[in-house]
This record gives C-alpha cells, sequence and structure tokens, in this order.
C-alpha cells in the first residue's frame, strides 16, 4: 500500500457501550475522538450482556436503541451498529472487532476506550489479539487512572506503537448518575440531548 492509498483509508472509531441512557458526556468524548484520531465515523456499538456487566440490571434493549438513535441522528459521522445484538453473548471485544473488521475490510478500526479500561486491558479475554489485529486504540484520558505504558508494553507488546490519546474536558456524568437522579425526582435536563431528555420524560423512563 502507498503512502497516498494510506492517506485516503477511512479511519472508524469503535465505541461500545450499554448507553443506559447517552449523555452529554458519551457525546464529546465521541466528538474528541471523532477530530483528533482523524475519523471519518465513529460506530456506537450497543452491547446487550457485556460480560463485567453480567449482574446488573440494564434497560431492554428496545428503550437503549430508541436513546442512542435519539442522541446521534443530528451527527452525520455517528452511526449505531448492532453488531453485539446480532449475536448470542457473552460480548467480548475481540469478538466484536473481528466481525466488525468482516463488515469494514477497507477501512482501518479504532477501538476506543477510557484509560482506566487501557489500565485493565491485560485481564480482558483474547488482549494480544484485540491489540495485534486492529489499527489502533483510542484511549479517553481519565484523571487518577494513568496506565504505565512501559507495563502495559511488557505484559502486550505492541501495544504502545496503537495506543493514542484523547483529551477532553472532564466531565463527572454517568448513566448511573443519572438514573438514580430520574428516580429520586432530581433534575437532570441538562445532562442529556434534547432529543433524549424528551423521550425519557414522555415515556417514563427509569422511574
Amino acid at each position: 500500500m502507498t503512502a497516498n492509498q494510506r492517506s485516503q483509508t477511512t479511519r472508524i472509531g469503535v465505541f461500545g457501550g450499554t448507553f443506559d441512557p447517552p449523555h452529554v458526556g458519551h457525546m464529546i468524548l465521541a466528538a474528541e475522538a471523532l477530530s483528533q484520531l482523524g475519523l471519518q465515523k465513529v460506530l456506537w456499538v450497543l452491547t446487550s450482556t457485556p460480560p463485567h456487566k453480567r449482574k446488573q440490571v440494564i434497560s431492554s434493549t428496545a428503550q437503549r436503541l430508541e436513546l442512542v438513535n435519539a442522541a446521534i441522528k443530528n451527527e452525520p459521522a455517528f452511526q449505531l451498529s448492532t453488531v453485539d445484538l446480532d449475536r448470542e453473548g457473552p460480548h467480548y471485544a475481540v469478538d466484536t472487532m473481528h466481525i466488525l473488521r468482516a463488515q469494514y475490510s477497507q477501512a482501518d478500526l479504532i477501538y476506543l476506550i477510557g484509560e482506566d479500561s487501557l489500565f485493565d486491558l491485560p485481564t480482558w479475554y483474547q488482549p494480544q489479539t484485540l491489540v495485534d489485529e486492529n489499527a489502533g486504540i483510542g484511549v479517553m484520558r481519565r484523571p487518577g487512572k494513568q496506565a504505565n505504558m512501559e507495563t502495559l508494553e511488557r505484559a502486550l507488546p505492541g501495544i504502545s506503537a496503537k495506543t493514542a490519546f484523547v483529551e477532553a474536558p472532564l466531565l463527572e456524568i454517568s448513566s448511573s448518575q443519572i438514573r438514580q437522579r430520574i428516580r429520586e425526582g432530581k433534575t437532570f435536563q441538562y445532562y442529556l440531548l434534547p432529543t433524549v431528555y424528551q423521550i425519557i420524560q414522555q415515556r417514563g423512563y427509569y422511574r
């Protein structure tokens, strides 16, 4: 492949989560990754049963699909992927990326994670394969969880060259916090995009 061909290769970020609900923090992280990593698209991969949340109650797939679609509908570079909903669980990242590589065979896929997840990556299912078989790993900076890249490189050779960090404003917002605020009758409107807020109000979700 020539340098010109490499420069024209589509770069796609893969942003996975339960998104229960999707909030402005998710939007900012996805937008910063799009800009800073030179991506043409960010796939929002809605996860049904993530292995680390098997004991956690998660809202219905239909509800979360509705909310994610509402969140991203006005951003052409954001696209919903149901790759994890279209197969049996558990849903490991390495399997998800294998399927996506087949679907986007002409693109470079960049797996997007938080810095806390990068710190834990050696404990994931087949982490070396995840590193080796993807074009890169985009890491959202997290305070207090800075991964030691030398240690990670010893555990997962080649990870340093594949890793690019994304700087984004620190927002102390989480989906679990929003769900709790809704249950307690506290204000939550400005944690969400208006399109998502309106649906939650209309449907009475999380109450």
